[in-house]
């Protein structure tokens, strides 16, 4: 009798045991009491009645690093739904673009559970029916744009496929938070094609480059030599009008000492023209001039001789009285 009290005791303690349930934190789990949706357990320290309630399972995905270094995807049944976010790092697929291009994608997806109800009841496998949908989403977004377009537009594309995984997978209590290209892959020959055309457009705008700075430099040249130009043309111009400006500023003195000279013998002479001696003098020089070669061996006589000695005749006149 006493082992079977001991025993009793046991199964209580054990049935008490399994009432009860630890739920961690960012996790909940899904209890069904006969088979019917009874509640949710959230974190902490929960109690079931053992038997009638039971957890409800749900399809998970996991990755594990093996012992190669790869990366696996394992699936399996658990009782506990994440709440935290999750990536979902898909394999490569081909996908065909617009202009007929099989391109090699690799997409990486970011979403949470936000009712968990939803995600055991509304889909049979949440991770299956996500990774479809990515990849069906993906060559449909895809399937409307050229190469180009694809290789240059990753933020288009993730905001399409976001937009439309989101509105999808509402139904299932699944939030899509964000969706990345991680490589876009085009065949080899399409890839040296592209590599050819932008090393033809480096040299293009290379030689446009230095086309530009070759006429950059003709004008600045022909610019510099306009200006040297100007600046030579000014300073002739300047040097002319000084040069001119003190010929005549010489002029008028030489005329201002004449005009002194001739009233000083217009003064100095009391009777006499003046004129018939400045007329001597000139001539005298002139003569002068004419016989200072040093091999000038020819004497000139003025046509008006008797003029030059009528002057001389002057001259003695006006100093006569002197």
């Amino acid at each position: 009798m006493y082992y079977v009290l001991i025993a009793i005791a046991i199964l209580v303690i054990l049935f008490t045991l399994s009432g009860i349930r630890i739920v961690q934190q960012s996790e909940n789990v899904i209890i069904e009491r006969l088979g019917k949706y009874s509640r949710t357990l959230s974190a902490g320290i929960n109690i079931i009645i053992p038997i009638v309630d039971r957890p409800r399972e749900i399809m998970w995905r996991y990755t594990r690093e093996g012992f190669d270094g790869r990366t696996y995807v394992i699936k399996r049944q658990t009782g506990k739904i994440d709440l935290r976010e999750t990536v979902y790092d898909f394999p490569k697929q081909n996908v065909i673009t617009k202009d007929n291009v099989v391109t090699e994608i690799n997409a990486i997806l970011y979403f949470q559970v936000i009712d968990p109800v939803k995600a055991v009841y509304e889909i049979s496998n949440l991770p299956d029916a996500i990774e479809k949908l990515t990849q069906t989403t993906l060559r449909n977004v895809c399937g409307d744009m050229n190469l180009d377009e694809t290789l240059t537009s990753r933020d288009t594309i993730n905001s399409k496929l976001r937009t439309v995984l989101d509105d999808a997978s509402h139904k299932w209590g699944v939030k899509v938070n964000r969706v990345e290209l991680q490589d876009i892959n085009p065949p080899h020959d399409i890839r040296d094609a592209m590599e050819k055309q932008m090393r033809a457009e480096r040299d293009k705008r290379a030689k446009i480059l230095t086309a530009e700075a070759e006429k950059q430099s003709q004008i600045l040249d022909s610019e510099g030599l306009k200006e040297a130009a100007i600046n030579k043309a000014e300073g002739e111009k300047r040097s002319q009008i000084l040069r001119a400006e003190g010929e005549a500023e010489a002029r008028i003195r030489v005329a201002k000492g004449e005009s002194e000279a001739i009233s000083l013998i217009t003064g100095a002479v009391k009777k006499g023209d003046p004129v018939n001696y400045l007329i001597a003098v000139r001539y005298i020089d002139t003569l002068k001039e004419m016989t200072s070669g040093k091999d000038n061996k020819t004497v000139y006589l003025p046509y008006e001789a008797t003029g030059v000695l009528s002057s001389i005749g002057g001259i003695k006149d006006l100093f006569k009285d002197k």
